[in-house]
């Protein structure tokens, strides 16, 4: 039996993972899937993709396309969820500002350089045009409960996560969201290191045939809504939101799609040279 390493943030968006992790479907298949909780997000994930911690992550786009570009040995191989991230801005529910252009100029709380976190308030910063040498600037705080500390501290003044998992600390009077940036491509994807794709091309095609086939049924499956809502600690009627918005894939992800994301990420000077599709993408 083949043990395989995989990351994922500890989120909704995964719980099919954990599902199909739970009934033993990968070891009935010779594969001792093993799957680690990464909550830092994408940043700490690409970390542990190039240091071989693990083989497969579910990432953000941005943060990949990014990393691979850099350096990390690393394809994408599908589109795990192809709506949208919709990303809250969020302040300490005690802080004075109210409004997006409140926060122009103001420190960003993000969990790593080259995290979502990170990527992300620079698309925010852009669709409100702002100066992007000027009017950003970041203080790392690693995890959503750094945020939590560093906002409520005045470490950081604002911080973008997305808003549904965010949301039970809006509800708290934590946090309060001033705003939102939902993502301009589809949110999260699988990205494999190369070398194992040489070595294990029929384990991962087992793997992504399993849970290819339980997210396209995870709608149907019965209380699925109350199983998020207990496990996430979510409202009942959030989840019932988030899942109506929420629509996962099998397919590679589109050419024109990773010309987009480097566009913008080049636009944004979040890096300095773009890839063909071939660098960034596994073509079958």
């Amino acid at each position: 039996m083949i043990t395989v390493n995989i990351g994922g943030v500890p989120e909704h968006f995964n719980l099919a993972w954990y599902l199909t992790l739970r009934d033993g479907s990968y070891k009935q298949n010779g594969i001792n899937l093993r799957w680690k909780d990464f909550n830092g997000g994408t940043g700490q994930m690409c970390k542990a993709l190039r240091s071989g911690e693990i083989d497969l992550a579910v990432v953000l786009t941005e943060g990949i396309i990014k990393d691979i570009i850099d350096g990390n040995a690393c394809k994408i191989v599908q589109v795990f969820v192809s709506s949208p991230l919709i990303w809250g801005i969020h302040v300490a529910d005690e802080s004075s500002f109210k409004t997006i252009e409140d926060l122009k100029g103001r420190r960003a709380a993000i969990s790593r350089y080259g995290s979502g976190s990170h990527l992300m308030a620079y698309v925010s910063a852009q669709n409100n045009e702002w100066d992007l040498e000027k009017d950003l600037n970041f203080e790392v705080i690693r995890n959503l409960d750094g945020a939590i500390e560093g906002l409520t501290s005045g470490k950081a003044d604002y911080f973008l996560w997305e808003k549904f998992t965010t949301k039970p600390i809006v509800d708290s009077g934590t946090f309060r969201r001033v705003g939102e940036c939902p993502t301009p491509w589809p949110c999260f994807v699988v990205a494999v290191r190369e070398s194992f794709i040489e070595e294990n091309m029929d384990e991962l095609n087992t793997i992504l045939s399993i849970i290819n086939q339980t997210t396209a049924e995870f709608k149907q499956i019965p209380s699925i809504d109350r199983m998020i809502a207990n496990r996430y600690d979510q409202s009942l009627d959030d989840v019932k939101e988030w899942l109506s918005l929420t629509e996962w894939s099998t397919d590679q992800i589109k050419e024109k799609t990773v010309e987009n994301v480097q566009r913008q990420l080049k636009a944004l000077r979040i890096i300095s040279e773009t890839r063909s599709y071939k660098d960034l993408v596994l073509i079958r």
